[in-house]
């Protein structure tokens, strides 16, 4: 069974990451475009690009959360679908896994 001491250090170090990651995107986002047409239609496009980042990293961290919701529950290490135990080689390549190889594979 995984260390969850270990996993949840590797967790709450991932979430101050992607927390910083989305903090910058944010910052980049609430600069004001340039007047020049041509410049602000390229800022324009770099925003749609930055959105699009920052929905992944906010996807990113509520699963790292519910990760951690997990670990403080006993839960973690389980499939939240099929109830299996989620091997250790994949917690450690993904610590915020919530469904076991075979769940994921099939949704």
């Amino acid at each position: 069974m995984t260390d969850t001491a270990k996993a949840k250090a590797t967790l709450e170090a991932n979430l101050v990451e992607l927390e910083g990651r989305l903090e910058r995107i944010q910052r980049d986002l609430d600069e004001p475009h340039d007047p020049d047409s041509s410049e602000r239609a390229v800022q324009m496009e770099d925003d749609d690009s930055l959105e699009g980042q920052a929905r992944l990293v906010t996807r990113e961290i509520a699963s790292t959360k519910r990760a951690l919701d997990r670990i403080e529950s006993g839960e973690y290490g389980y499939c939240v679908q099929c109830g299996e135990e989620i091997r250790d080689g994949r917690l450690e390549a993904r610590p915020e896994a919530a469904l076991c190889i075979n769940c994921a594979r099939k949704g």
